[in-house]
């Protein structure tokens, strides 16, 4: 991710329905949840939800299915990672003792994005 598509994925969590959409999505994998339950989940009318859905996937954050009449939507999981790698490789200075094995991780994925 450059450093535009950070911005934009930022933007896209840097709202409360947003968020619990992602973090909903994050908790039930690639399987995804269909439209409505994310809408009853999170409180919010379903056109409110298309708006929020709309922007993260713009940001790269999630991604859509058809299933039948209905749509399932599930977390992108590179565009997740990119921005935890992005957000993660230079803290601590890259001292693991310090922040554990979250950065290692980090500096193995960025090392093989470079190659």
């Amino acid at each position: 991710m450059d450093e535009a598509q950070i911005v934009s994925a930022l933007a896209a969590l840097a709202h409360q329905h947003r968020l619990r959409i992602f973090r909903l999505l994050v908790r039930a994998g690639p399987s995804g949840v269909p439209a409505g339950e994310i809408a009853q989940h999170v409180g919010i009318s379903p056109t409110g939800m298309s708006f929020h859905l709309k922007e993260l996937d713009h940001a790269g954050l999630v991604t859509s299915t058809r299933d039948g009449r209905f749509v399932r939507y599930a977390v992108r999981v590179e565009g997740m990672r990119q921005l935890l790698t992005y957000l993660t490789e230079d803290c601590c200075r890259g001292k693991p003792e310090l922040c554990g094995t979250v950065i290692k991780n980090a500096r193995a994925t960025r090392t093989r994005e470079k190659a």
